[in-house]
């Protein structure tokens, strides 16, 4: 078949597609799989590696701590037991610790603790040491004098006399059958619907519903009693201790106090329904007494501020009291009634007029002003700020213009200056023969005046137009702005003009 010509016409891809490993090879990988994978599964190890920072410990005996028992620093799990071996009549442990249990010091401390009630499943509980000790480089030890083991339950009962053990054995056996004992009706009638019929094993069962959140609490609480500072607990215990003395050096006030709490939760007891109604509108309550203590907590820091600022005013108040008193001593006789009394009177009395005036100006004079005020900003200030363009412009606003003639027509009128009254004037005289109608023409036969000037007239500028219509009942602020450069801001005809030419 390998000498066949198909075969020999095959190309590379078809032999590699048609290859298959050894029976050998298969077994191998097999065997690999079966052997190295449980291993891994229940090592978590790789064979012939480190398991990273590792520490020893020597024990007077190991209680039974087995491979991958825990290593735990406050609780929190570190590491693990990853091997034991025996040292005469010692045990040495070995175990990891990975790195948010570091660093461990030469002075640290372990001991074997179980991690059940009595006995059993015990575990490496390790005290990192000191910080101002020197850290354990990996593979150190921790001498037997740093470390310390389960006491046994079998230690304990030996170490009892045989009456204690058969008090121990009816104490276990009234223990049993008060969990296993089935309440009678009797029995009942004080109890909460919750446990009636139960038995004390079942009614404990029921309370484990509660413990995980119990046991939660219970461990804030405390770490809360821990504080803040160091020996907050220690300041906690003595001041405790402090009071319960009282207590005891007091008794009849202690049992006046007891009789006095009776009564309280007695009243308490009485008032369930409004209590249990109190309890339930305390959520939002707190929630909005929350709110504003944040708001009073943001504003303490400035209020801080604030009176630090305040402290040295404070420290000048006294000599402003020394110093405000012959002012104050002035203030009396002002305030009199032959002073300021008297027109505090007077002030009383004009007091209604000078309402009624500004009620009425509030409704007349008021909006007169108003229109008045409108007029100016949008009709008579634009119109005033337009420029003329004719050959006299000064390029400026026309009421600048208006302003200079004021002071050229007061100059006009003074004689010897460069402004005299001939300034506006033109002599008679001249080639030129002008003329125009006579104005009082109905009182002569002479119907056009006549003259002689130096040049002919150019013309009038503005032209001088009738006498606009006045239309009281339209509103000023409504006219739009004048063009002083419309048609009637253009030079016309001369007045008067040359005899002969109609104007």
């Amino acid at each position: 078949m390998s000498r066949l010509p198909e075969r020999d016409q095959l190309g590379k891809k078809d032999r590699r597609i048609n290859w298959r490993p050894s029976n050998a090879l298969i077994a191998i990988i097999f065997i690999l799989i079966f052997t190295v994978g449980p291993y891994l599964a229940f090592t978590g190890h790789v064979p012939f590696t480190s398991y990273g920072y590792e520490v020893t410990a020597t024990f007077a005996n190991s209680d039974n701590v087995a491979l991958n028992s825990p290593v735990r620093i406050a609780g929190v799990e570190v590491g693990k037991v990853v091997s034991t071996s025996r040292e005469g009549n010692a045990t040495k442990v070995t175990f990891t610790v990975e790195g948010p249990g570091g660093p461990i010091h030469q002075d640290a401390f372990a001991a074997i603790r179980p991690r059940i009630f009595l006995e059993g499943n015990f575990f490496v509980e390790l005290d990192p040491g000191s910080p101002s000790a020197p850290e354990m480089e990996s593979g150190g030890n921790i001498p037997v004098s740093h470390t310390s083991t389960a006491v046994q339950l079998d230690e304990v009962l030996s170490a009892l006399q045989s009456p204690v053990r058969a008090d121990l054995s009816q104490l276990l056996e009234s223990y049993g059958k008060a969990l296993t004992h089935v309440p009678s009706a009797a029995e009942d009638l004080n109890q909460l619907p919750e446990v009636s019929g139960v038995t004390g094993a079942g009614a404990l069962n029921g309370a484990f519903k509660y413990g995980g959140d119990a046991g939660r609490y219970s461990a804030q609480v405390t770490n809360a009693l821990l504080g803040t500072e160091q020996r907050d607990l220690s300041r906690l215990v003595a001041g405790a201790g402090r009071t319960f003395g009282a207590f005891a050096a007091n008794q009849s006030a202690l049992q006046g106090l007891i009789d006095n709490f009776n009564i309280f939760t007695g009243a308490l007891a009485a008032q369930s329904s409004n209590l249990s109604t109190t309890i339930h509108l305390l959520a939002p309550t707190l929630q909005v007494a929350h709110t504003s203590l944040v708001s009073l907590n943001r504003t303490l820091p400035p209020l801080r501020t604030y009176a630090i600022e305040l402290t040295p005013a404070v420290a000048e108040l006294p000599g402003l009291i020394r110093a405000s008193k012959p002012w104050l001593g002035q203030v009396r006789p002002l305030l009199s009634g032959k002073e300021g009394g008297g027109v505090a009177k007077l002030l009383a009395e004009a007091t209604p007029g000078l309402a009624a005036a500004a009620q009425a100006g509030k409704e007349v004079a008021l909006p007169q002003l108003n229109q008045l005020s409108l007029c100016t900003s949008k009709v008579l200030v634009p119109t005033g700020n337009e420029v003329i363009n004719d050959q006299f412009s000064t390029g400026g606003p026309n009421y600048r213009e208006f302003l200079y003639n004021l002071a050229n027509f007061a100059g006009a009128a003074q004689n010897f200056d460069g402004n005299g009254p001939y300034i506006r004037a033109q002599a008679g005289g001249g080639p030129v023969l002008v003329g125009e109608p006579n104005p009082f023409g109905n009182l002569s036969t002479e119907k056009t005046q006549y003259a002689h000037t130096i040049v002919d007239p150019i013309g009038d500028q503005p032209q001088l137009a009738g006498r606009p219509s006045l239309k009281p009942e339209v509103r000023c602020a409504t006219n739009p702005v004048p063009d002083v450069n419309g048609p009637l801001g253009q030079v016309g005809a001369a007045t008067p003009s040359v005899a002969g030419v109609t104007p």
